[in-house]
C-alpha cells in the first residue's frame, strides 16, 4: 500500500505536464484525459520497477499513447468535411476561476493547434516533445521508432511549417482585448469601415459548426469578406461575453445563459489575423462553459 501511495503521489506531481503534452499532441481535452489515464494504468500495472526518472517515463508513455491515437485517427479519417477546430481552453477574461487553470496559464493558441493538426503524427510528436517540452531527440526517437537524427529532421520539418503558417501573435493581453472589444463594437454599430481597419488584409475566419447551417461558409478569407460576415452576424454581438481562449483575448456568445459559440482571436501587429469559431453544440456541451457565461 505504501508503494501504491508513492506511485499515486508521484503521478499527481506530473499530471499537469502530462495533460499539457497530450493536449498539444491531440488538440482534444477529452482524448488528452484518456491518454493521461492510460499512462496511470500502465504505471500502476508496472509498479515503476527500475524507473529512475518517473517524469520522463510518464512523458514517454503519454507520448506513445498519443502517437498511437493520432495514427488511428488518421487511418480512419475520411475526406474531411470542412473545418475541424481543436478543443479550446476557455477561462474568465479576468483570469479568475479554476477552469483548466494550469493549462490556461501555459496554453498555446488555437491558430498554432490548427497548424499542428496538419502535421504527420511523427512530425507532431517530434515538434511538441522537443520544441515545447525540451525532450531530447534520443528519447523522441525511442517513441517514434526512428533514429535520433531522423527525429531531429522530423522536428525541423515541422518547425519550418509551423513558422510559416503560424507566426507569433502579439503578447500584450490588454492590447488584444482592446482590439477584440473594438471589433465587436464596430459589428454592433454596423460600421463596415471600422471593421476593415481592425482586420489584417489576409485575415482568415475558420468556423466549426458541426452540422453546417445552410449557406454558412466554414472558412472566409480577406478583410472585406470577413467584415461583411461580421455584419451579417452583428445581431449576436450583444450576446458576447469576454473570455480567455487558449490564453488570448476571445469571447463566448451566450443566449439565456446558454453558450452557443466560442470565438478565439489571433492578434498580430495590432490587427486581427485569425478568428476561430466553435459552434458545434455537442462539443460545446462537453466543454462545460455555462458557469463562464454568467
Amino acid at each position: 500500500m505504501e508503494h501504491e501511495g508513492w506511485l499515486a503521489e508521484g503521478f499527481e506531481e506530473h499530471r499537469t505536464r502530462l495533460k499539457a503534452v497530450a493536449y498539444r499532441m491531440l488538440g482534444s481535452l477529452s482524448e488528452a484525459d484518456d491518454a493521461v489515464q492510460e499512462a496511470w494504468l500502465r504505471l500502476s500495472r508496472s509498479g515503476a520497477n527500475g524507473v529512475e526518472n518517473l517524469g520522463g517515463w510518464l512523458t514517454t508513455v503519454v507520448a506513445r499513447v498519443c502517437l498511437d491515437m493520432l495514427r488511428s485517427r488518421r487511418s480512419r479519417r475520411e475526406e474531411p468535411l470542412g473545418v475541424h477546430l481543436p478543443d479550446p481552453i476557455v477561462g474568465r477574461a479576468d483570469g479568475s476561476g479554476p477552469e483548466h487553470e494550469a493549462l490556461l496559464a501555459d496554453s498555446v493558441g488555437l491558430a498554432l493547434l490548427v497548424v499542428l493538426d496538419t502535421l504527420t503524427p511523427a512530425e507532431r510528436l517530434a515538434f511538441v516533445l522537443h520544441d515545447m517540452f525540451a525532450v531530447p531527440f534520443d528519447q523522441i526517437a525511442a517513441v517514434a521508432g526512428r533514429s535520433p537524427n531522423a527525429a531531429r529532421l522530423l522536428a525541423s520539418r515541422a518547425r519550418h511549417r509551423v513558422q510559416g503558417a503560424a507566426p507569433l501573435p502579439d503578447a500584450d493581453p490588454a492590447r488584444q482585448q482592446e482590439v477584440v472589444d473594438a471589433f465587436f463594437a464596430a459589428s454592433r454599430d454596423g460600421d463596415f469601415d471600422a471593421l476593415v481597419t481592425l482586420l489584417d488584409p489576409d485575415v482568415v475566419v475558420r468556423a466549426d459548426w458541426g452540422a453546417v447551417p445552410a449557406g454558412v461558409p466554414r472558412e472566409v478569407r480577406g478583410a472585406q469578406a470577413v467584415a461583411e460576415q461580421a455584419l451579417t452576424f452583428s445581431r449576436l454581438a450583444r450576446f458576447v461575453r469576454p473570455a480567455l481562449v487558449n490564453g488570448a483575448a476571445g469571447a463566448i456568445v451566450a443566449r439565456r445563459g446558454q453558450p452557443v459559440t466560442v470565438i478565439g482571436f489571433t492578434i498580430r501587429n495590432g490587427m486581427i489575423a485569425e478568428i476561430d469559431i466553435l459552434a458545434d453544440p455537442a462539443r460545446l456541451r462537453r466543454l462545460e462553459l455555462a458557469k463562464l457565461s454568467d
